[in-house]
Parts: structure tokens; sequence; C-alpha cells
């Protein structure tokens, strides 16, 4: 069975929402500070990223640069929303202008690796996620080692991943992705007690299992001869996510040859 993680499940951007702020009417800005004003606008821009509202978001972005155009969060930002309108040209172009005004912004280097790994160029990724993994006072650093894992395992580096999920396992041992994707490497090697291990830990983790999270549970409980478990854990799969690819693939795999 094909166990390669589903990329929507595993990477990860940081869109940095700030609390709720109530716009002004007519879009002015009360405040004579221009980095308070700047502040706010990029506020209010990542809000209308999150909700959809592109509009918005944009012309939050026009008057952020209006105020300040040298400064790199607000490409950043007009990055996350091209990519979300699939503007690609214009999203890469942004995160570039972004890490161009300062290269040690970290959390838009992760985002633009986001972004390549969306547009599978993960080679490219790969070299983005291990600049921003130097950044050892970049608070999203464990997320980026599991973007880094992921661009590796879609690069056939099962070693490479294994490290970056260990790394992010020593800075947040409850990680769901990376006790799961530990799991499946450990599995994959034939180390079924560490399979387990990391196994039984996430299980504590997530209330729910995905569908992913089951399979893993077949795939161990069939390396260990467990057949019960192997049909418990299947049965969920079918019965929680009857129209999951992965209840699909594992239907298609019980099917007798013809």
């Amino acid at each position: 069975m094909s166990s390669l993680v589903p990329l929507s499940i595993i990477i990860t951007l940081v869109l940095a929402l700030t609390g709720c702020v109530t716009e002004t009417i007519g879009g002015t800005d009360l405040t004579p500070d221009p980095k308070a004003a700047f502040e706010r606008r990029i506020g209010l821009a990542r809000q209308y990223i999150a909700r959809g509202d592109w509009e918005n978001a944009e012309r939050n972005l026009d008057l952020a640069v209006d105020l300040d155009a040298d400064n790199a969060e607000v490409y950043e930002a007009f990055g996350l929303l091209y990519q979300s309108t699939g503007e690609l040209e214009q999203a890469e172009s942004s995160f570039r202008r972004a890490l161009k005004v300062d290269p040690k912004f970290s959390r838009a280097r992760n985002n633009f690796a986001v972004f390549l790994m969306s547009q599978n160029r993960y080679a490219e990724a790969e070299r983005e996620l291990e600049r921003v993994t130097e950044d050892t006072l970049y608070p999203g650093r464990p997320r980026a080692f599991i973007n880094l894992g992921t661009a590796r395992l879609r690069l056939n580096d099962a070693d490479g991943a294994e490290a970056a999920f260990g790394r992010a396992l020593r800075m947040d041992r409850r990680n769901p992705i990376a006790l799961l994707e530990m799991g499946f490497l450990a599995l994959g090697r034939g180390d079924i007690t560490a399979a387990e291990s990391y196994y039984n830990v996430y299980r504590t983790v997530m209330n729910r299992q995905p569908p992913r999270g089951l399979v893993l549970g077949i795939e161990l409980s069939a390396a260990k001869g467990d057949k019960d478990a192997q049909s418990s854990y299947a049965l969920a799969l079918r019965n929680l996510y009857p129209d999951s690819p992965e209840a699909k693939r594992y239907a298609q795999q019980q099917k007798p040859d013809a």
C-alpha cells in the first residue's frame, strides 16, 4: 500500500493573523503614527485573506504599500493573496521581493517554500526550508522542519525526511504530523517496534484519526500479523471516510486479481 503523504495535509504556511480589528469608515487611518497605521493595514489584509475577501485584502495591502513600500511584510502578504487567488506568477514575484527586501525573514521564506511545494518544486523548496531551519530564533521552526521532511519525502529521501521529522519532534514531542510520518518511515525500514511506539503516541494526540492515520494502523497491524486489529482499522476507514482516496485505494487493493 502506498504511504505517500498527501501534500495538502502536511505543508504548513504561516498566515500570522492578528486579532479582530474594526476598519474605519472610508479606509482612513485615525492614527498619525505611520508604523501603527502600516501594521493595522497588514493586520486587516491578513484577516481578509483568511476570510477569502480578496478585494478588501488587496485594498488594504495597497494602502500598506503607500505607508511603507520597503517593508517585506507587505510583499509576503501579497504573495499569500496571489497564491490564494491562483495568480501564481504574481505570488512568486511577491515572495521573492519580500526576501530581497529582508533575506532573514524566515516566515516569508517558509511560506515561499510552501508555495514552491504546491507547484511540485520540491528541490527548490528543500533549499529554502534548509535556510529557514537554520534560524534558531524563528518561532515557526518546528513547522519548517515538518515542511522540510515533507519535501524530502517527495524527493524520495527517506533518511533526510526522518532527520527533519525527528528534529521537529525534539521541539514538539506531540506533533501529530511528525509522529505519523516517523511511524510510516520506521515501518518502511522494518522497525515494527519503533513504528508502534510512534503510532501509540500519535493515537493519544488524535481523538479521531484521519484516513492516513488509520492507514498506518492497517499497515502496522498487517506487519504484526494482527488480523483483528487490521480488520478493525479497515472497518473504521470504510465507515468514517468512505469517499477518501485512502479508503478507495484500500478497497481496490482488496479486490482479487482478475
